[in-house]
């Protein structure tokens, strides 16, 4: 099912089950003989209200996400969760401790867990019904994403027939790549090998492909690795047998639907609601920040022009999330047109390109705040790995498959390298800060970021940016 119209009749269902509800609600509280607000139109308005609260929070959780491959069960126990916070949060919202606690609780009160019975039972049964439905248009072959099989052995045939036994897992093989040319145009009952490996590219473009499913057999660490790195750029989701799944260890999770197992490569570890709250926190921070610094910057933006021609702000075309190119801004700290004469080079430690101010910036980190503009355009979050220049990028790229990996997530004005790792200046450098860039990426969560926070005040206080 395409991803808007999935999304649309997700949030339908639940408006019309989340309006059930609440007027089930009413009807119990109207027999019970408390209060309730008269009038139908009345009643509308604080339905829809109820229903932004539910929606918001539903988003928070995830719960708007695809879910084709998700089982039933597993969409109750999200609904379960959700529910069970949003009638937690109510009750909060809605205690008053000078009654609540010297008295017992009131009918009222307990009627909130009977519209937390409620709302599972209308949320929960409205998306099973959705699924189920969902299931059968998959089983009839309607909206099935085209799969792509790299490998071309036994193994990989059977793969092929155990999906086309169950069509409901959502797949459509299109086809196999070979990693030998030898077996191009091979075929295996209506299927055949659409091509080697080198035009992966071009083959997931033609046919329109999704989904990829790597089956090697016994293949080495490093065949696997290099079928990795070839898809990891491209827009489909990867997934391989679980008989490689020591090769990527730490790398993956394992999704089974109707008892067929596969393994998801670099799913995205962090809960949904967790993505939010991290978007909260760098318009927050950025925000502020700005706010209250913005006479500090003022005032490095006339010291900078006092101190050399050129302007005050240092613009440069950075790799972001997913390979896009954008500008990034910085304080300039260097002299006017610093790379004209050597080309894209890192700064040393003791670069005569940097002017006496900027080295007083680069000490203090100053010369980064520019960046939370970047960070309220959405281009970059206040922790992640450094952007790197496209230069560098294709550099490092070709000698280190693993690290266009860094491009899965928004790049941060700071990271784990940064407050762990000395500054880069060498390519070998480099190298090893990608391994403190993959940790955050396979460890990133919330808790990280704010060690990570915290670390970085202490570098800035030290003095011990570079």
């Amino acid at each position: 099912m395409p991803k808007p119209l999935e999304k649309v009749l997700l949030i339908f269902i639940d408006l019309i089950t989340v309006n059930i509800a609440f007027f089930c609600l009413l009807r119990l509280r109207s027999s019970a003989d408390l209060f309730v607000e008269q009038g139908f139109s009345i009643r509308l308005q604080i339905s829809m209200i109820i229903f932004v609260f539910w929606f918001l929070l539903f988003l928070f959780f995830g719960l708007y996400r695809s879910w084709y491959t998700k089982s039933r069960f597993d969409e109750v126990l999200s609904v379960f969760k959700a529910v069970s916070f949003g009638l937690l949060l109510i009750f909060l919202l809605t205690f008053e401790p000078e009654s609540d606690l010297k008295n017992p609780p009131t009918l009222g009160r307990l009627l909130i867990f009977s519209y937390w019975f409620i709302m599972l039972i209308f949320v929960g049964g409205g998306r099973l019904l959705l699924h189920t439905l969902q299931r059968k248009l998959l089983e009839r072959g309607i909206w099935q994403k085209n799969t792509l099989i790299i490998g071309w052995n036994d193994k990989a045939k059977d793969l092929a027939d155990r999906i086309e036994k169950y069509p409901a897992l959502g797949y459509k093989v299109v086809g196999f790549i070979s990693l030998s040319r030898k077996e191009v145009n091979d075929t295996y009952k209506h299927l055949s090998v659409l091509g080697h490996l080198s035009k992966l590219e071009e083959i997931v473009t033609q046919y329109h492909v999704e989904e990829v499913i790597i089956s090697l057999g016994k293949s080495s660490q490093k065949s696997v690795l290099t079928v990795i790195a070839n898809c990891e750029h491209l827009p489909v989701h990867i997934k391989i047998e679980p008989d490689l799944y020591n090769i990527i260890l730490g790398q993956a999770r394992t999704q089974q639907i109707y008892g067929f197992p596969l393994i998801e490569i670099y799913p995205e570890l962090m809960q949904p609601w967790e993505r939010q709250v991290k978007r909260i926190m760098d318009l927050s921070i950025s925000f502020i920040t700005l706010l209250l610094l913005s006479p500090l910057f003022i005032l490095v933006a006339l010291i900078i022009k006092l101190e050399s021609s050129g302007p005050v702000f240092f613009k440069q075309k950075r790799v972001g999330k997913g390979g896009r190119i954008f500008t990034v801004y910085k304080f300039r700290s260097m002299v006017r047109d610093a790379e004209k004469m050597t080309g894209p080079v890192w700064a040393g430690e003791k670069d005569p390109r940097i002017t006496r101010f900027g080295r007083i910036m680069r000490k203090l980190r100053i010369d980064e705040f520019p960046q939370l503009l970047n960070v309220l355009y959405g281009q970059m979050s206040i922790v992640g790995p450094r952007p790197e220049r496209p230069y560098f990028v294709d550099r490092l790229k070709r000698d280190y498959p693993f690290y266009t990996r860094r491009l899965r997530v928004k790049p941060g004005i700071t990271g784990w390298a940064q407050v762990k790792g000395e500054y880069d200046t060498t390519i070998e450098q480099a190298k090893e800060k990608l391994a403190y860039d993959l940790y955050y990426i396979d460890n990133i969560s919330l808790s990280l970021d704010l060690r990570i926070l915290f670390f970085t005040v202490l570098v800035v206080i030290r003095g011990k940016g570079q």
